[in-house]
This record gives C-alpha cells, sequence and structure tokens, in this order.
C-alpha cells in the first residue's frame, strides 16, 4: 500500500529536477500522475522512467502553463484521463536573465509573473472545483529562501514567490472551507537550475553544501519529494496554510549572494 493510493496527481513542470522527483516518488506511492511539461526532451524522458520504468500510471502533456488556457488545459485533461483530481502540485517556473534590479525590464518581470504566480493562480481556480467534487485536495506550492535573503539578482523571482505566499495563505484561509489544503514548500536541491550552475562554476556544489548545516545537497527524489508526498497525502489532513523549508537547514544561516563583480555589472546596462 502506497501513501498515494488512489489518488491523482497534476504536477507541472514535472519533467525535471524537482518536478521530475516528486513525479516519480508519487508514482511510487501509488498516484496516478498527470506531468505538465514544455521541454519536448524531458516529455519524452519523464514518461519513459514513469511509465515504462516505474510501472505507473502516468500521463506526460506538453503545455506552457505562462498561456492560461494551457494551464487549464492541464487541469482538465488529467480529470479526464484519471477521473478526477487530488493533488494539485505548482512546481513549474522560468527565471529571467540575472540582472541587477535596475536592469529587470516590465517584460522579464511579467513572464516571472505569468510562470509562477499566474501559472499558480490559474490552475488552482480550475482545480477548485473538481477537488471539492473528490472531497477535497491538497495543493503545493514553492517559496524560495531568495525571499529571506533578499538575493541579487533575482528580484523578479523573489516579488513572484512573495506573491504565492500571500496566495497560499489566502487560498489556506478560503478553502478550508472545502477541505482543500493549501501548503508551501521552501526547496533546495540539486535541481536543474543547480546543475547548470555546478557545471558552469566548478566547486559551487561543495561550497552550496558547506553553507547548510546538514552539510550536503539535497536530492529531488529523496530529500523534496517525500515532504511533497506527507502534503499531498492523508497524514498531513490536519495541516494547511503552513511553510516547510527543505533545505538541509540552510534558512537558519541564510547565504551571501553579492555577486563579485558588481561594477562591472552596473556598466553594462539592462
Amino acid at each position: 500500500m502506497g501513501l498515494l493510493d488512489g489518488k491523482v496527481a497534476l504536477v507541472t513542470g514535472g519533467g525535471g529536477g524537482i518536478g521530475r522527483g516528486i513525479a516519480r516518488k508519487f508514482v511510487r506511492e501509488g498516484a496516478s500522475v498527470m506531468v505538465a511539461e514544455y521541454n519536448d526532451d524531458y516529455c519524452a524522458t519523464i514518461r519513459q522512467e514513469l511509465v515504462e520504468e516505474l510501472g505507473g500510471q502516468a500521463e506526460v502533456l506538453k503545455a506552457d502553463v505562462r498561456v492560461k488556457e494551457q494551464i487549464q488545459g492541464a487541469v482538465e485533461a488529467t480529470v479526464e484521463r484519471f477521473g478526477g483530481i487530488d493533488i494539485l502540485i505548482n512546481n513549474a517556473f522560468t527565471l529571467s536573465p540575472k540582472v541587477l534590479l535596475e536592469h529587470k525590464t516590465d517584460e522579464m518581470l511579467d513572464a516571472t509573473l505569468h510562470s509562477g504566480l499566474w501559472a499558480g493562480w490559474w490552475a488552482m481556480q480550475a482545480a477548485r472545483p473538481h477537488m471539492i467534487a473528490r472531497g477535497g485536495g491538497s495543493i503545493v506550492n514553492f517559496y524560495s529562501i531568495d525571499v529571506e535573503t533578499g538575493a541579487w539578482l533575482n528580484s523578479d523571482y523573489s516579488i513572484t514567490k512573495s506573491a504565492l505566499r500571500g496566495l497560499t495563505r489566502s487560498a489556506a484561509h478560503e478553502w478550508g472551507r472545502f477541505n482543500i489544503r493549501v501548503n508551501l514548500l521552501s526547496p533546495a536541491a540539486m535541481g536543474t537550475v543547480f546543475q547548470k550552475m555546478a557545471a558552469d562554476s566548478p566547486g559551487f556544489a561543495e561550497r552550496v553544501a558547506a553553507m547548510k548545516p546538514l552539510q550536503r545537497n539535497g536530492d529531488p527524489e529523496e530529500d523534496i519529494a517525500p515532504v511533497a508526498v506527507f502534503l499531498a497525502s492523508d497524514m498531513a489532513r490536519f495541516v494547511t496554510g503552513e511553510l516547510i523549508n527543505v533545505d538541509g537547514g540552510l534558512h537558519m544561516p541564510g547565504y551571501q549572494s553579492r555577486p563579485g563583480n558588481v561594477a562591472e555589472m552596473e556598466q553594462q546596462g539592462g
């Protein structure tokens, strides 16, 4: 018996990184999983992993969560394929170029808000009536330590994550009457962005691990996904409006993000 037997989940951005880890763990725990993914390569590989490797009940849908009709379509496709939806994992996100706040453009902020805040808003609104029909559900949104540290070069990202925290708390408060639980995860793991930074900067992985009290970097499937399973399962039936840091303790000491070449970046402009 899995912790998610009989549950139906939609995982956005589930083809790589943390989303992939969650999709894999959900299938292992017995959930039927719809993955909404934009990257063609990820679409192919995650379907092979979930269906052929793990033998799970899973489907993969190519979708751009920045487009309202596509994220709404992903919810409807989940219901049509599996008969309902119990779990919504709003993981998908698109990052803008890492530039100084004064060089961030309206277009960058707009794109970031669409991939994070608007996508989450649309997905939650679309899933709500279907969750009510099932007697309730669990929604997991994602927060970031970048908000707490005021991370350099990520202003639009931090704005979006801050807004998602407000959305999560409001939905948890209002939708509790439908037995819909809404929580936040704040992860730090070896996801897609981490892997790129590690490849571009020798020693990055070791430096980041040293910042954490647990002295290691998190694995998406083994360290982050189990907490998502907890929040999605009946074990968390009395947990809502909560923020859970899953970062090896990094939220306690925080981190310094000021780049060493600020003067050079100022000259580069937007």
